[in-house]
């Protein structure tokens, strides 16, 4: 695989590899053997966030939005191993950008599943125990980081997503924002991403994207967040 092709997806390429997705080669530390990624399975019914979000909204999203992404990774991997067959790494390179953004889009949507949860069992609230602490400390209240997150949201042009993730170096929590599926990169551990895409809310609230921002919060899976906060 050409440099650089590499150089435009680190962070993905080992998120990839983590998914099973991709595969190193044996003794070719550039170079990956194409595996196929998969639809994951939900852990609730399609109808189990109403009325927050819709059945129809997660049926189309999950086995329509998601599975293009799936299918479009499968499609770039084998492109860039064909290309890499003939050596012809100048092509590998140019099928980057969708790795990039069917790669991404695999990722963000699988974390973003796993984020949610029915309002009747793990949904909504507030965390606790360190992951409260945490968000206390570096945003002041939790209400105060539910209010710059929606603010970041809001903030988006166009389509993408925005994650409260962890600083690997200082343990610090942020907000960041990643335009349409970019994935969160570099020295920052994705915790809770919420995405912004039209998608994943215009067939319930139209125009009004704010209401969905203010709505999320009563589904989002805070055990699944400190699971991750505590392993970054």
């Amino acid at each position: 695989m050409s440099s650089t092709l590499l150089r435009t997806t680190p962070a993905l390429r080992g998120a990839l590899r983590a998914s099973g997705a991709v595969k190193p080669a044996a003794g070719l530390a550039t170079s990956f053997v194409r595996g196929k990624a998969t639809l994951p399975d939900l852990s609730y019914d399609y109808g189990a966030l109403e009325p927050y979000i819709s059945s129809k909204i997660m049926e189309l999203h999950h086995s329509k939005h998601h599975q293009t992404y799936v299918t479009g990774l499968n499609s770039a991997l084998e492109s860039i191993a064909k290309a890499e067959e003939a050596k012809d790494f100048a092509k590998a390179a140019t099928f980057a950008p969708l790795l990039n953004f069917h790669g991404g889009g695999h990722l963000n949507h699988t974390l973003f599943w796993e984020n949610l949860a029915p309002a009747s069992r793990e949904g909504g609230g507030e965390p606790d125990g360190a992951l409260k602490s945490a968000i206390s400390s570096d945003f002041g209240s939790f209400d105060s980081f539910r209010k710059q997150m929606n603010t970041s949201l809001a903030g988006i042009q166009g389509s993408g997503w925005a994650w409260l993730v962890k600083d690997k170096t200082s343990g610090t929590l942020g907000i960041v924002t990643r335009a349409n599926q970019d994935p969160v990169s570099g020295n920052f551990e994705p915790l809770l991403g919420i995405d912004a895409w039209e998608h994943a809310y215009y067939l319930q609230y139209e125009n009004r994207k704010a209401e969905y921002f203010d709505a999320i919060w009563n589904v989002v899976n805070w055990k699944t967040v400190a699971q991750r906060f505590g392993k970054a």
